[in-house]
């Protein structure tokens, strides 16, 4: 199981949100740049970054960040936030560097355009599903739809998506643990890799996690925990790769 490290950038800078919501950020860096050639440093191997100014507007605002990271380190990126269009989508992606893109909202609008991308850029397109007592929610988090999120998990897996990023909402940046059990309910819908992201506190959620790897849980982002200190990068890198 991979552990990916998020960056998550609002006007420049490298925050953390509770719950999604923009008005409840912690300003942890001034410079993205530099905290991803710290994680690069302690091992990492893929990072996360999601533009969340770009979630909100529909279109990338964090743009020439995002490049930066990619320019000033050796290792792989996924990104995310407002990527609803092929211009986007292939502006990133003729970057090697970047291994895949991650459409949310597109997923659930337009799945034609989804579906194409997936052809055009076999294995490099995750989708997203964000969700709120198990209903997907769109536009950076704060649109919810009524469709569950396992429905639309099935329909994407059916579009050609390389995996699912699986986010519960609730416990977002709040280091309670990720939701075991939303998770499972994902791997054993899909045929195709899971990807945890939220809520992730300390080594034993690790732990807890790797025990679904059997199952399909491929990857797990974590984000405030890093940022808080109460789990260290290098340590949970090296717990991953030494129980495979």
């Amino acid at each position: 199981m991979i552990v990916i490290p998020a960056i998550d950038i609002k006007k420049g800078r490298c925050v953390r949100l509770i719950q999604g919501r923009m008005d409840a950020e912690t300003v942890y860096s001034e410079d993205p740049v530099a905290v991803a050639e710290r994680w690069e440093e302690m091992g990492a191997t893929l990072i996360h970054i999601v533009d969340l100014d770009g979630a909100i507007d529909g279109t990338p605002k964090n743009g020439a960040v995002i490049k930066d990271i990619i320019n000033s380190t050796n290792i792989n990126v996924q990104i995310g936030g407002g990527i609803r269009d092929s211009v986007t989508a292939e502006y990133y992606l003729k970057d090697s560097k970047v291994k895949r893109v991650i459409m949310g909202t597109a997923a659930y609008e337009v799945p034609d355009f989804v579906e194409a991308l997936c052809k055009k850029f076999p294995d490099r397109i995750a989708a997203g599903i964000d969700a709120r007592d198990g209903k997907v929610a769109i536009r950076g988090w704060v649109e919810l739809t009524g469709q569950s999120a396992t429905d639309l998990a099935t329909r994407l897996e059916g579009l050609g998506v390389s995996c699912i990023i699986y986010t519960n909402i609730a416990r977002d940046g709040m280091l309670i643990g990720p939701d075991i059990k939303g998770i499972k309910e994902m791997v054993d819908t899909v045929n195709i890799p899971v990807i945890a992201s939220g809520g992730v506190s300390n080594i034993r959620d690790i732990e807890r996690l790797m025990n679904l790897q059997k199952y399909g849980v491929k990857g797990v982002i974590i984000g405030k925990a890093l940022y808080s200190g109460s789990v260290n990068l290098k340590e949970a890198i090296e717990l991953c790769s030494h129980e495979g």
